[in-house]
């Protein structure tokens, strides 16, 4: 035998006979364990819940467990969502496709334009190059800017995805100025940061969210409380607004650790004279703030306010957007992953999955006048848990028709057991309960690992931090 047939011979006889093992990639076991738990869930809500209850529970947790994980793009779930609520006939289609029909659908897709015009017309570049002669001489005190300026924005624009629109060009472009890469942790910190206060704080703020204009809504119509806006702001903004704005900053410094890049080159520019398109640009988004400002007085949803606005954006003799802006511009994965993550949450709600979950959770909770800490931070809890099995808004629509019965068993006012839900919608546990945060990932394209990571620590950090001060504020307050 030749040398090498022997050594084909011996590299042959080291191979195993036999089929080769199989590796099932990390994909692969992320899809079956999400699989595995919509059993678990089916088969736990048809032994405790209802019968009833078991497809929606299981179809929850697969659709929140594939876009929790990202295991599949965001619109490939909310499209098998749409199949399989509609071929199981599990709800009526006005129910699964509601999401399409939601003012939030409408306002994002608004807002997508609107950030599609800024881009186009530069006008994102020409206001981050005024940011930048702003005294920032540290990356902490650039993200302590950025904070501040989206708390104070929350008070002036009454929808949060719509102040989203509004600051993710700007500080997407003030980033560039500044010298942070694409997928640097400056730039990342900058947009999450950015997201996050003007989002979270908001909640202490009356008009700035939904689940605060709902709550004091169904408050005044079942009880016949009025909750004025000073009082709501004295009572949440301290802790839930100016303690979580620091937060907000601190978890930023350590999630996203980063210095600002030298400055000396950016200082020198000039700047740039403004165009006839972004003039005009400038003078649509100020009509589009005055009357987001005065909802109150003229009725009309921020979403047709932010749609009027789009359709000018969109006229093409204004060249405010390019001639393929609808085609090319728009992230129409983000408009499908809105509605369907709003049909899913219409969907927990259509079946009362969120009400039965308070219901089996009656049994153990033991509420008593003897106990007020315990009552408060089961009250609490309770709220969290309809966030996390319905949404944000759903959680006022559970639990304000319980508030009376809750009230008495633990001896508190009715207005003080109100007040609870405040601490659980505002204390986001994942960021696919809350549509705006859904749309800042999307359209300022960051990683969702990162957001769910940053959305964890600060669900942790107010929970076991901020609700006792709160608990404790409203101590000095009287309310306990």
């Amino acid at each position: 035998m030749s040398k090498k047939a022997e050594q084909v011979s011996l590299s042959s006889a080291s191979i195993p006979i036999g089929k080769p093992p199989l590796v099932l990639s990390a994909t692969v076991w992320k899809i079956l364990i999400i699989v595995m738990l919509g059993i678990l869930a089916w088969t736990t809500a048809h032994r405790y819940l209802s019968p009833d209850l078991a497809p929606v529970a299981a179809i929850a947790v697969v659709c929140l467990g594939f876009w929790a994980t990202a295991v599949m793009p965001e619109y490939w779930t909310a499209l098998a969502f749409f199949l399989v609520a509609m071929v199981t006939q599990i709800a009526p289609p006005e129910t699964v496709f509601s999401g399409f029909e939601t003012s939030t659908f409408w306002l994002l897709f608004a807002g997508l334009v609107l950030g599609a015009a800024i881009k186009f017309t530069g006008l994102d570049s020409q206001v981050a190059r005024l940011l930048t002669r702003l005294p920032f001489r540290t990356y902490t005190g650039t993200l302590a800017g950025i904070v501040a300026g989206s708390v104070a924005l929350a008070f002036l624009v009454p929808s949060s995805i719509g102040r989203i629109m509004i600051l993710l060009p700007v500080i997407s472009a003030l980033a560039a100025q500044l010298g942070f890469e694409a997928r640097s942790n400056g730039r990342t910190g900058m947009l999450v940061a950015a997201c996050f206060a003007t989002f979270a704080p908001a909640f202490t703020i009356l008009p700035a969210n939904a689940p605060n204009m709902i709550l004091v809504g169904m408050s005044e119509a079942q009880y016949g409380l009025e909750f004025s806006y000073f009082d709501y702001l004295l009572l949440h903004f301290p802790v839930l607004g100016l303690l979580k704005s620091g937060v907000i900053i601190g978890l930023t410094l350590v999630f996203f650790p980063d210095r600002l890049p030298n400055r000396t080159d950016l200082d020198a520019q000039e700047a740039e004279p403004v165009t006839r398109e972004q003039g005009m640009l400038i003078a649509i988004l100020a009509l589009c703030l005055a009357l987001w400002l005065a909802d109150a007085w003229h009725g009309i949803s921020p979403a047709w306010i932010g749609l009027a606005a789009a359709l000018l954006c969109l006229w093409p003799s204004l060249r405010m957007t390019g001639p393929k802006c609808i085609n090319q511009d728009l992230s129409y994965g983000a408009l499908l992953f809105v509605a369907g993550i709003m049909g899913l949450g219409a969907l927990i709600g259509h079946a009362g999955l969120g009400e039965a979950l308070v219901q089996v959770s009656g049994d153990w909770i033991n509420l008593s006048p003897d106990t007020p800490v315990w009552n408060l931070s089961v009250l609490t809890g309770m709220s969290t848990l309809v966030a996390m099995a319905t949404s944000l808004p759903g959680v006022p629509a559970v639990m304000t028709p319980m508030a009376g019965d809750l009230a008495s068993a633990a001896g508190l006012p009715v207005s003080t057991v109100l007040m609870t839900q405040v601490l659980a919608f505002s204390n986001v546990f994942l960021p696919f309960q809350a549509p705006p945060l859904v749309v800042a990932i999307q359209a300022g394209n960051l990683r969702a690992g990162a957001v769910i990571r940053f959305c964890l620590a600060l669900f942790a950090i107010s929970l076991c931090l901020l609700v006792p001060l709160d608990f404790l504020w409203w101590a000095v307050l009287g309310q306990i």
